[in-house]
């Protein structure tokens, strides 16, 4: 089987309410990168990405770039297998995770479905059924978010991501979560998310104000080494997100002991090939995971969801449905939260098939 066309789509993805984080960080009608990989066998395997402004070293403009750089080694090579592929990708461009993103995780679908099998079952077999989900609060008045919260409840969430450091008042970031917490079961697991954003001293502040109450941070800091630092200061749990993206920095964070818990993103660390290795080596850390991505729509969602599946429930924190929260939907038919939890169907591949009238005419074609 050879790689014969290349089929780059971008999809304007819309909230369905502006998400507001530190630093001016918001998320409202982003690019999402849908990769259509074709073969000389007629199957095809589809990818995508979806790099929020501000936020990692990424952005959707730069997909096809890296895309056409790629594509002399991607057009006529063998696509089953992804990890020898990517290799070559790696070394023919250096970084560019992001791009390389979409293109691993075509292949996967393209390998799944080659052997006839869902993807989850090539990535270590059924250890899940119901993953659960969390839910993200956009940084707004504490009342808002509070009746955010509450609303979700009621749906099965019962795990809870306070997005802070919008209006840079540590204060009112207080405010936030002690209203969130207290409005919620207390089994659920709320955590408060910076993004990054918070200075150590506001970070610390915060800790300190919330820590006789059952929560959670999540990377407040710039570096694991401020995060440790607060961490180490108020006694809280940390969850750690933007700085951890390879072997090094997961490593980095456990040495340091603020890595209770931990997003593995896949544009973060290029796709499904490295992640899959990251979630092993979390897993023998003893960390907690969250696996999803930065953001996007059903072929994100749907290839988070195969690899939490694959994950042991004793290391799964939760997953996040990013399709869920945008409009359109690449798929109506791809997986939906439904108590609290989302699951992946026995389709080959990742079970994603876009709506063509939704992902318009290509941006792009290389073959």
């Amino acid at each position: 089987m050879k790689i014969t066309q290349l089929d780059l789509y971008c999809v304007p993805l819309t909230s369905h309410e502006t998400y507001y984080m530190s630093e001016g960080k918001t998320c409202d009608t982003v690019n999402s990168m849908v990769l259509q990989i074709k073969t000389d066998e007629g199957l095809e395997g589809w990818g995508e990405v979806c790099p929020i402004p501000h936020y990692l070293p990424a952005y959707s403009g730069g997909v096809a770039s890296a895309l056409q750089e790629l594509s002399t080694v991607l057009i006529g090579a063998d696509p089953i297998g992804p990890d020898a592929l990517m290799h070559k990708l790696d070394s023919f461009l250096l970084g560019h995770e992001y791009a390389k993103s979409l293109i691993d995780t075509a292949l996967w679908d393209l390998t799944a479905k080659a052997a006839n099998m869902p993807l989850y079952r090539l990535l270590g077999g059924r250890a899940s059924t119901e993953i659960p989900l969390y839910h993200s609060i956009t940084c707004v008045e504490p009342e808002t978010m509070t009746a955010m919260a509450k609303s979700a409840e009621e749906t099965g969430i019962k795990q809870f991501q306070v997005k802070l450091g919008a209006d840079n008042n540590w204060r009112k970031d207080v405010e936030r979560l002690i209203s969130v917490r207290k409005s919620v079961s207390d089994s659920a697991l709320v955590y408060g998310d910076w993004n990054c954003g918070a200075s150590q001293l506001d970070a610390t502040r915060v800790g300190n104000a919330v820590a006789h109450l059952d929560i959670m941070l999540e990377q407040p800091c710039r570096t694991i080494e401020q995060c440790a630092a607060v961490k180490n200061t108020c006694n809280l749990p940390m969850k750690m997100d933007e700085s951890a993206f390879d072997t090094p920095s997961l490593l980095r964070a456990y040495e340091l002991g603020c890595m209770d818990a931990v997003a593995l993103k896949l544009s973060k660390f290029g796709g499904l090939s490295r992640m899959r290795f990251a979630r092993d080596l979390c897993v023998q850390l003893g960390a907690k995971m969250c696996i999803e991505d930065t953001w996007g729509s059903d072929i994100t969602t749907a290839t988070a969801i195969h690899l939490a599946t694959s994950t042991p429930p004793e290391n799964l924190m939760n997953t996040c449905d990013l399709s869920g929260y945008v409009t359109p939907r690449l798929d109506p038919n791809g997986p939906i939260r439904n108590n609290g939890t989302i699951k992946v169907g026995e389709k080959p591949g990742h079970g994603i098939t876009p709506d063509q009238s939704v992902l318009g005419k290509p941006v792009q074609t290389l073959s």
